[in-house]
């Protein structure tokens, strides 16, 4: 039995990757710790439940990594999809940091495997979880659990009671009675505020209705607000987030990867008027994927529509749900509930912007189009060749990027720039200190493992002195 009447050495608020990392990483070093799960037991985990992979530096092939990936072209890559708003330093040891993490993870029960098909473009940069991110979350619970971190699901944290930047205690509701907790030192690991979709709306509208939360819906965000109204320095632009292109039969709440569609790169995408609004082709898709969800909740009715053919068909992952499939492209304008005459003349256009190249689906080609706005910078092909495929999509919010400023110990900063005297965080919380804006594939789950072990560490010291 877990007991509240305890001061403990370190309390974790959060159930996910970082803060599973901090909590085995504090217990490890002798620390007595509570880890605090908003969600019931059957859906601890966060986002990390749907995940299934990170992005690790590396100098050689490994079990399950290809080549090399080293830290100027990790740096680079970070650099392409953030455009330059990021923390070089926090960055950069995050990178360094990810190649000494394999060992520690796998110590903890965390099995890897080789790309798989849909997959390979990521076999040289991202080391997948066999099993996926649930299998990641029971290993570490399991961990948890077996060296002495004591876990409280159903459990939310409504605030943490900051005095001139220490924490003095965390007011909670427990199964839904009200507690407080004390402990010396707390890591804030609670995620971003996707799920809270009254706080979406400030920034977005009422586009935020037809926006589909693909992660947890316990992410609400209060933790955050509460540190924010106390004073802690916020991190990130409030109305960016983490967005993909979702299948929009999508449950609106916690449909997690499955649902996610890659179509894009190898089709064209219009929006409900028929027509083409962005470059399908712009970059190869791990770094681009997380782009698209936002460049749809822009889009009139935040809809969009991937439509390819036959040759593109087997290229991609598919969706959980089946492609709509026709004969005709008139028929699966029909279908999609798009003007079939626009369509025809969309895909027409198209194909005669095509410009003649050598495909390559796993690196960037010189297929192209030529005198198209916008034009489709790679993988063009001519869509004629039936049967003919389509997907609506909608914006699938992963996480936001709004959080709390750390510096290299982790340690939350207050507005004044002091660092707090007792309080870290790790994973989406902080991670727009280093992911300002765009995304990399298995990059969050780098920078919750790596920051969790920091927070851990330093709390777990701070604890002790």
């Amino acid at each position: 039995m877990v007991d509240l009447t305890r001061t403990y050495d370190v309390l974790v608020v959060g159930g996910g990757n970082a803060a599973l990392c901090a909590a085995v990483t504090a217990r490890e070093a002798g620390a007595s710790v509570l880890l605090l799960e908003h969600a019931p037991k059957a859906f601890r985990g966060g986002n990390s439940r749907h995940t299934r992979n990170f992005r690790a530096m590396h100098e050689g092939p490994t079990k399950v990594l290809t080549d090399s990936y080293l830290e100027d072209e990790y740096w680079d890559d970070l650099l392409r999809v953030t455009g330059g708003n990021t923390d070089e330093q926090l960055a950069r040891m995050t990178i360094r940091a990810s190649a000494q993490v394999t060992p520690w993870m796998e110590a903890c029960g965390v099995r890897f495997q080789p790309s798989l098909t849909g997959t390979l473009s990521l076999s040289r940069t991202n080391a997948f979880f066999l099993g996926g991110g649930k299998a990641l979350v029971n290993a570490y619970y399991a961990t948890a659990e077996r060296i002495g971190v004591d876990v409280l699901y159903d459990t939310e944290v409504r605030a943490l009671r900051l005095d001139d930047g220490f924490v003095r205690a965390a007011e909670i509701v427990c199964r839904g009675f009200p507690e407080t907790v004390r402990a010396k030192c707390v890591v804030a690991s609670s995620g971003g505020f996707q799920g809270n979709l009254d706080w979406m709306r400030q920034y977005w509208g009422d586009a935020v209705d037809n926006f589909v939360i693909r992660g947890t819906p316990y992410a609400k965000g209060v933790v955050l607000k509460n540190l924010l109204d106390q004073g802690v320095m916020p991190i990130g632009d409030p109305t960016q987030f983490h967005a993909v292109a979702l299948d929009a039969r999508s449950p609106k709440f916690d449909g997690g990867i499955a649902t996610r569609l890659d179509s894009v790169p190898f089709s064209i995408v219009v929006n409900k008027d028929g027509k083409r609004f962005y470059d399908e082709g712009e970059d190869v898709w791990p770094k681009r994927y997380a782009i698209w969800g936002r460049l749809i909740a822009q889009q009139p009715s935040q809809i969009a529509y991937s439509v390819c053919d036959a040759k593109a068909f087997s290229l991609f992952m598919p969706s959980v749900f089946p492609a709509i499939r026709a004969d005709t492209l008139g028929e699966l304008a029909q279908r999609l509930g798009l003007d079939a005459a626009v369509l025809q003349d969309t895909v027409a256009q198209y194909n005669a912007a095509v410009q003649p190249g050598t495909f390559n689906d796993r690196s960037l080609d010189d297929c192209r189009t030529d005198g198209l706005t916008p034009p489709k910078t790679h993988w063009a092909r001519r869509i004629d060749e039936p049967p003919f495929y389509g997907y609506p999509l909608r914006p699938g919010i992963t996480f936001t990027y709004l959080g709390v400023k750390v510096n290299e110990q982790a340690r939350v900063l207050m507005q004044d720039g002091r660092p707090s005297a007792n309080l870290f965080a790790s994973g989406e919380i902080m991670a727009g200190n280093i992911l300002g804006r765009g995304y990399l594939a298995g990059f969050g789950m780098t920078i919750g493992t790596v920051f969790g072990r920091i927070a851990g560490q330093e709390a777990a010291k701070h604890a002790r002195n």
